[in-house]
């Protein structure tokens, strides 16, 4: 098994070798064909989150050296471990990589991905930057059969995380229209997601004018300069008024700033991206606006399979997507930090 592996925090990937996994009891062994790059690696890599004000929550526990990241993984099954039923070898799945202890009251009730002992491939556990990968239980492959092998693992994380803050926007949008913030590659599955589901305008604001001008072709009704300072005036006027729902992707003070203040009253700023930051806002302005921020977390597995179904219905349409080869991982994590990446990159063990 060759892998890209984190040998140290804030260094670059190296490249590592290891005896190929046997899988035991319901384990599935995944040769990894496709594996997107997320920006949320580049946190892990750096073994922090920023929360502003110098302050700095560390993620470095409870990860053995070397580990290997990524979580955006689809492949074929190669192997099965003896209680393994219901994939065959050589068909083609995703992986569904926000793994959950099982046992909680939040794994109970279907939200796995919010499990305080998560078990996350690529996260806590070895992931998909790599030949092979292990799936501890068949329940987490999902079929991908006629959706692009190039997007398939994408759709694991860029694809859910946008499917379900456009599920959570659609509740607020009989207060306006909807503006998404931050056109990265998770943005971008966004916007798709959202022409899916709403037939309201869909507004986008990015400092990106490559990724503004990409995601009007791609279906925005409007794009805006986040870093405008006529930005705010400007989405208030095209909106009539304000957005019903704002979905933050980008994730810092900046866009987070820029969201809050065009919801419409009734209205709600979601927040996906995880740049890093700290906000503040007067309290009396919640009940005054009937403001609502909350944060959204990848999806569900039920909302994985809700989501792979519009995907495989001709719903969604595909992101630019860009393949590299595997010992291209580290500097594909540079280009996202750089901002240089439109869409995603994919890399192909």
């Amino acid at each position: 098994m060759h892998s890209q592996s984190l040998i140290d925090y804030g260094k670059p990937l190296q490249p590592t070798d290891a005896p190929t996994p046997t899988p035991m009891g319901t384990e599935v062994l995944l040769r990894v064909s496709h594996c997107g790059v997320c920006h949320s690696d580049i946190h892990l890599q750096d073994g922090y989150f920023d929360l502003g004000g110098g302050q700095k929550l560390d993620v470095r526990s409870n990860r053995p050296m070397p580990f290997t990241l990524g979580h955006e993984i689809a492949g074929t099954v190669e192997a099965t471990g003896p209680e393994a039923t219901g994939v065959a070898k050589g068909k083609r799945y995703a992986a569904y990589p926000w793994i959950g202890c099982g046992k909680c009251g939040l794994c109970a009730r279907g939200d796995e991905h919010l499990c305080n002992a998560p078990r996350a491939l690529g996260i806590t556990v070895h992931g998909g930057y790599a030949t092979h990968v292990v799936v501890p239980h068949p329940r987490y492959l999902l079929d991908v059969e006629g959706i692009a092998p190039e997007i398939a693992g994408a759709l694991m994380c860029s694809g859910l995380t946008g499917y379900s803050a456009v599920k959570k926007a659609i509740a607020y949008l009989r207060a306006g229209p909807l503006l998404i913030v931050g056109l990265g590659g998770v943005g971008m599955m966004g916007l798709q997601f959202a022409r899916a589901l709403t037939d309201k305008p869909i507004y986008v604001a990015d400092i990106d004018a490559g990724k503004r001008e990409a995601a009007v072709k791609l279906g925005a009704a409007e794009a805006f300069d986040a870093a405008d300072a006529g930005a705010r005036k400007a989405i208030a006027k095209a909106s009539g008024g304000g957005a019903g729902a704002v979905i933050d992707f980008a994730g810092s003070d900046k866009s987070l700033n820029l969201a809050q203040s065009v919801v419409a009253k009734g209205g709600a700023a979601i927040v996906v991206g995880l740049i890093g930051g700290s906000f503040t806002l007067p309290v009396p302005m919640f009940p005054l606006r009937a403001l609502t921020v909350m944060g959204s977390y990848v999806g569900s597995p039920a909302e994985a399979v809700e989501m792979l179904a519009l995907v495989k219905a001709g719903k969604v349409a595909p992101i630019p997507v860009e393949l590299r080869p595997l010992d291209q991982t580290s500097r594909s994590l540079d280009d996202l930090r750089a901002g240089k990446i439109v869409g995603r990159v994919v890399v192909t063990p």
